[in-house]
């Protein structure tokens, strides 16, 4: 059970822990509580699988990363045997069960030097996961990307600048210096839960922690890094329903339609992405409430705002993997010398 000081702990932390030397400090003293007990509420909150990282969160296209959401058709008496091995990628993050004919749709990142490319690793996942069907759905392009589920009053049609959009990833320097790796292989990790977490990570990575911290303020002032923050388990979180509202929205107005879109607060992601013959949906806005109604009540607002009628929505009935993916690590490579040959 989260008291309403848990909730505002979880509301901040979605939003920025602090780049500094104390960061659970500087929470508590925005609350009126100690930094100690910060700690201690949020070691519970993971204990109780409420937050599932602390951590930076990078934009993969800025760093060179490729990367793509995928919708796939698989036989339910095959389905579950395919995302088990959609999800041996170690760049697939996000891979669920929905309710459409195309029922699993997941996302994959690949590195700038992969020997396979994207295109060539989502036909190897068509092959090894024996899909009926796949449809690549690149992000032409982003509107928003943020997610903040408020604890306290749930989805709403409230407005609300976006975090992180096309703009910010436009301007992002995409200069990534060795020593740029060296400090995101550290942030990328959860955040250790003591009173200075950066002074641990700054002596692993052998940097002193006002290095470190310098190291992690110009890489969000170069919107590399798009923030440091929690992402939560949605479902623990009260969150139990994600809608993937899709929408038919006409060539001419789709920038208009986008920007409206990121301008709802329960709106986390919203993108234009491509369409096919089967496919005819071209602006995706997600949405996470604590019920199906309440995702619906949001999606109508947009819809009565932007006048468009023609969507569809499509309910998450199963996690198969969400985490988050490792930049400049070796697992990739080690997975697609595995399975290289595949096509051949």
């Amino acid at each position: 059970m989260m008291d309403s000081t848990d909730k505002n702990i979880l509301n901040l932390i979605q939003r920025e822990v602090p780049l500094e030397r104390e960061p659970f400090a500087a929470i508590g003293r925005e609350l009126g509580i100690g930094g100690d007990e910060v700690i201690r509420r949020i070691e519970a909150l993971k204990r109780g699988r409420v937050i599932r990282q602390i951590s930076a969160i990078f934009d993969t296209r800025v760093l060179g990363y490729q990367s793509t959401l995928v919708a796939a058709t698989i036989p339910a008496d095959r389905l579950n045997e395919g995302a088990k091995a959609i999800n041996s990628h170690p760049g697939v993050s996000h891979n669920y069960e929905r309710n459409n004919e195309f029922n699993l749709w997941y996302t994959v990142a690949v590195p700038p030097d992969s020997r396979l490319g994207l295109e060539g690793t989502v036909d190897v996942l068509h092959h090894i996961s024996r899909a009926e069907k796949t449809r690549i759905l690149p992000t032409l392009k982003l509107f928003k990307i943020g997610v903040t589920l408020d604890m306290n009053k749930g989805a709403t049609a409230k407005k609300e600048a976006p975090q992180y959009g096309e703009a910010d990833r436009q301007s992002a320097d995409r200069n990534v210096s060795e020593d740029d790796k060296a400090a995101i292989r550290a942030l990328q990790e959860d955040v250790p839960l003591t009173p200075r977490p950066f002074d641990l990570w700054g002596r692993q990575v052998g940097l002193s922690p006002e290095e470190l911290l310098e190291r992690a303020h110009d890489l969000r002032e170069r919107k590399i890094m798009r923030r440091f923050s929690a992402v939560l388990y949605h479902r623990k979180a009260g969150f139990r329903a994600n809608a993937m509202g899709v929408w038919k929205v006409p060539e001419e107005r789709i920038e208009e339609v986008g920007n409206a879109f990121a301008q709802f607060q329960a709106v986390s992601h919203c993108y234009e992405r491509p369409t096919y013959e089967d496919w005819p949906y071209s602006v995706f806005s997600m949405v996470h409430g604590r019920s199906v109604e309440e995702c619906e009540t949001v999606l109508d607002a947009m819809a009565e705002e932007t006048g468009l009628t023609e969507r569809d929505s499509l309910y998450s009935t199963r996690e198969y993997k969400k985490t988050r993916v490792r930049y400049f690590t070796p697992e990739m490579e080690a997975w697609e010398r595995l399975y290289a040959g595949v096509l051949r």
